[in-house]
């Protein structure tokens, strides 16, 4: 009996996971730049060939998902009296209280390391165009309309809102991690004040 789409799916994504959290940890642990793909791919128990099935370049394990799919679910599916931004602040917030404690440490290093490492900081700035183009998409979804030039540019403004934390926390590296998103939050918030996406032509 051949495996169903939907159990494979799962299994690539549990795989996925181990692969980005096992090298998290070797990042704290070790450093960055001394960390190999072969070492992360040991750690993980899969061969580093599975690894670049995954991910392309050892940036590509940090720099993946930092907006993902399921957080523009949440915000698709939030309550529908929610403003945009405050849909997307629900988003954030669903998502922070969702991860188990482990994993909010490793999404604090992870936004550190982005932070810290040089080729880091270049990669997420081609990064940032999935993410935006992720919620440009779900806006559409949520407010039932095509997804024109307004509707990227206001994506585009909330996602560098999110990305460009305040620079007391640059050099911070012992930084309460809920403060940090704590920060993300509030930076959703005052988007209301800033953002006004108008009505289609």
């Amino acid at each position: 009996m051949s495996t169903s789409p939907g159990l494979r799916e799962r299994k690539k994504a549990r795989t996925r996971a181990t692969i980005q959290r096992e090298a998290l940890k070797l990042f704290q642990r070790n450093g960055y730049a001394a960390t190999s793909v072969e070492a992360i791919a040991a750690a993980a128990e899969v061969s580093p060939s599975t690894f670049f099935r995954y991910f392309p370049t050892k940036e590509d394990v940090v720099l993946s998902d930092f907006v993902d799919e399921t957080t523009i679910e949440r915000f698709v599916e939030a309550p529908p009296e929610l403003s945009l931004t405050e849909a997307l602040t629900y988003a954030v917030r669903t998502g922070i209280a969702s991860l188990p404690e482990e994993d909010f440490e490793l999404e604090h290093l992870r936004n550190r390391l982005i932070r810290e490492v040089p080729e880091l900081r270049r990669g997420l700035l081609a990064e940032m165009m999935r993410p935006m183009e992720l919620l440009a998409d779900g806006i559409g979804r949520r407010l039932g309309r095509e997804v024109d030039d307004d509707v990227r540019m206001y994506a585009g403004a909330a996602i560098g809102a999110l990305t460009l934390l305040e620079p007391s926390y640059h050099d911070v590296k012992d930084a309460d991690p809920r403060a940090l998103l704590d920060d993300i939050v509030e930076r959703t918030k005052r988007l209301e004040r800033i953002l006004v996406l108008p009505d289609p032509d």
